[in-house]
C-alpha cells in the first residue's frame, strides 16, 4: 500500500476456489489435486492464483458469511493427506457418499459426513505438543473455539439466543465450559492445526512453482459470529446486542431495492480508539495465509451503507463516513508489506476514488461492465490505468458464456462491435483478449471463461440464498494440454508470462 508504487509487474492469473478443485470427497481439498491445479497454472505460464475466503461457510454456504473471520474451513482438509498420516484408514472416508455429482458440492452431504471422519482422525492423533503451540500461537482460537462448543450445546442457534449467562460470556459460565468441553475444544484445535498446517504446505508449494495465492477478504463479518459475540464493542449494536443498522448496498441498475447483507455495522470510533486493533490482527492472520489480499468492499472506508434493522430491502438505506484515511496510515503503519486489490466496484463518488489513489491500491475493471449502461465509463478496456487489476468477472457475474445469452441484444453487439467480431460465440474469447491486451498490471481470468461454460458454472448471484450458489466444480477431464497451450499463446502474445521466460 505504499503510495506511488504500482502493486504489481504486468502478469496473469486465474479465480478459482479452492471448492472448485476436482476431488472425489465431494469438495476441493489441499490435496494432490491442488497440487495438479498448481502444476496446471505453472505450466500455462501464469503468476497468480485467486482463491475466495477460506473461512467456514456460514448461512446460504456463502464464505462471506462465516461464523469466524480467522478461522479455517475443515472441508478444505485433505483426508488422503491423513490417511498418509496414519489418522485415517482409507475405509473410513473413501466409501462415503459425498455427493451425485462431481460437478457440485453437496453442503449437506458434507455437513452430515466431513465432521465424523475428522473425529475419527482425532481420536489417534497423538501430538498434544503441536495443538498447545497452535492454540497459543493463535489467541483468536480461544473464544472461536468457545463459540463452537456452545453453539453446539445451544441446538446451532445464534449467539443472540443463548442463555443469558453464555450470551452474555460470564466469566463462571465461560469457566464451566472450559472445564466441561475441554476435549472438544482440542478437537477444534486439531481442525484448525490440520488446516494451517495443511495449507501452509500448498501455498509453499505453489511458491515453489511461481505461483502467488491472492487471498481474499470480507469487510464485513456475520452476526451470528465469534467476532461479534467477543467483540460486540467494536460493533454498532443496542444494549441487548441487537444490530441498530445493517450493512447493504443501494438500489442500482441491477437491483430496484437494492441488497440487504445483513452484516452487523462496525462501530469506527470504538475501532479507531482501539487503534484499530481487531482489524490489524485480521490482517495479519491473512497475510500469514497469502501473498496479496483482495480487500472486498474498499468503498466501505470511505462512507458505508446503513439500512434500518429489520428492513427488508435497502431502500431506506443512507450513507455513513467511514475510517477514511486514519485506517489506510494505520495498515501501513502495522502490516509491513501489505499488498491490497480494493474492490472498489460499484456506486463510485469523489472520495472513494481519492482514498483508492491515497491507498496506491490497485482497484478492479470488470470487462463485462464495459457493455452494460450503468457503469460502462469505469470500465471500457481502453481506460484502464495501469495500476489496476481486471477482470472478465467476479464470482458475482455469470460467466462470459452466460453473459452473452442472458444480457441485452443492444449490450452484446456493444461488445461484438468493441471487440471486432460477427460471430456471439466468439466473445468469451474475445472479452479475454480485452483483458489481457489492456494496460491493467494484472489480468485474472475465472476458470469457468477460460473453459467457456454456461451459466451453470456460475458461482454466485448476489441476493439469492440458497439457490445453487458457490457449489460449481471444476472436473479434472477439463484441464486439458490444448488448453494450457492456449492459455500460454495468448498470455505469452499480451506480455503476461513469467519473467523467465521474456529474457
Amino acid at each position: 500500500m505504499e503510495t506511488g508504487k504500482n502493486s504489481f509487474e504486468r502478469a496473469a492469473g486465474v479465480l478459482l476456489p479452492v471448492s472448485s478443485i476436482p476431488s472425489p470427497y465431494g469438495i476441493g481439498s489441499f490435496g494432490k489435486e491442488a497440487r495438479n491445479w498448481v502444476d496446471f497454472l505453472h505450466d500455462a505460464q501464469q503468476s497468480y492464483w485467486q482463491i475466495l475466503p477460506l473461512t467456514p461457510t456460514g448461512e446460504g454456504d456463502s464464505p462471506y458469511q462465516s461464523f469466524s473471520a480467522f478461522a479455517g474451513n475443515p472441508y478444505f482438509i485433505d483426508l488422503d493427506t491423513l490417511y498418509e498420516q496414519g489418522l485415517l484408514k482409507r475405509e473410513e472416508y473413501a466409501d462415503i457418499d459425498w455427493g451425485a455429482s462431481d460437478k457440485s458440492v453437496d453442503y449437506t452431504k458434507m455437513y452430515q459426513h466431513r465432521e465424523p471422519v475428522l473425529r475419527k482422525a482425532f481420536s489417534r492423533f497423538k501430538d498434544d505438543a503441536a495443538l498447545d503451540a497452535f492454540i497459543e500461537g493463535n489467541p483468536w482460537f480461544e473464544y472461536f473455539s468457545l463459540y463452537m462448543v456452545i453453539k453446539e450445546t445451544q441446538g446451532l442457534h445464534s449467539w443472540l439466543e443463548w442463555e443469558a449467562p453464555l450470551r452474555n460470556r460470564d466469566q463462571g459460565a465461560i469457566n464451566s465450559v472450559r472445564a466441561e468441553a475441554a476435549e472438544e475444544i482440542r478437537f477444534h484445535a486439531f481442525v484448525q492445526y490440520q488446516f494451517d498446517k495443511q495449507w501452509n504446505a500448498l501455498r509453499a508449494y505453489a511458491n515453489m512453482k511461481d505461483i502467488q495465492i491472492v487471498g481474499d477478504i470480507p469487510i464485513y463479518v456475520s452476526l451470528d459470529s465469534a467476532d461479534v459475540w467477543e467483540n460486540r464493542l467494536l460493533f454498532q449494536l443496542d444494549e441487548n446486542s441487537i444490530p441498530l443498522e445493517v450493512a447493504g448496498c443501494p438500489p442500482d441498475y441491477f437491483s430496484a431495492d437494492g441488497q440487504l447483507w445483513g452484516n452487523p455495522l462496525y462501530d469506527w470510533g470504538a475501532m479507531s480508539k482501539s487503534g484499530y486493533e481487531w482489524w490489524i490482527s485480521r490482517l495479519k492472520k491473512n497475510f500469514k495465509l497469502f501473498d496479496v489480499l483482495r480487500l472486498d468492499h474498499f468503498r466501505g472506508l470511505e462512507s458505508y451503507f446503513a439500512i434500518p434493522y429489520g428492513d427488508t430491502t435497502a431502500k431506506r438505506g443512507y450513507w455513513k463516513p467511514g475510517p477514511g484515511a486514519e485506517f489506510i496510515d494505520m495498515v501501513n503503519k502495522t502490516v509491513q508489506g501489505a499488498s491490497i486489490i480494493a474492490e472498489d466496484l460499484g456506486f463510485q463518488t469523489d472520495g472513494v476514488r481519492k482514498l483508492l489513489e491515497y491507498s496506491a491500491c490497485p482497484g478492479m475493471k470488470i470487462v463485462q461492465y464495459a457493455f452494460d449502461d450503468s457503469e460502462a465509463g469505469e470500465h471500457l478496456p481502453y481506460k484502464y490505468e495501469t495500476n489496476s487489476v481486471v477482470y472478465t468477472g467476479t464470482h458475482d457475474n455469470d460467466t462470459l458464456k452466460g453473459w452473452y445469452k442472458n444480457a441485452s441484444r443492444s449490450h452484446v453487439r456493444h461488445a461484438m462491435d468493441y471487440i471486432g467480431i460477427r460471430n456471439k460465440r466468439e466473445v468469451p474469447r474475445g472479452m479475454i483478449r480485452l483483458a489481457l491486451q489492456s494496460n491493467s498490471s494484472l489480468a485474472i481470468i475465472p476458470m469457468q471463461d477460460w473453459l467457456e461454460l454456461d451459466s451453470y458454472a456460475r458461482l454466485n448471484t448476489p441476493s439469492t440464498v440458497g439457490k445453487g450458489n458457490w457449489r460449481w466444480r471444476l472436473e479434472k477431464k477439463m484441464l486439458t494440454t490444448k488448453l494450457t497451450d492456449e492459455m500460454t499463446q495468448m498470455t505469452q502474445m499480451y506480455g503476461r508470462n513469467k519473467k523467465e521466460e521474456k529474457m
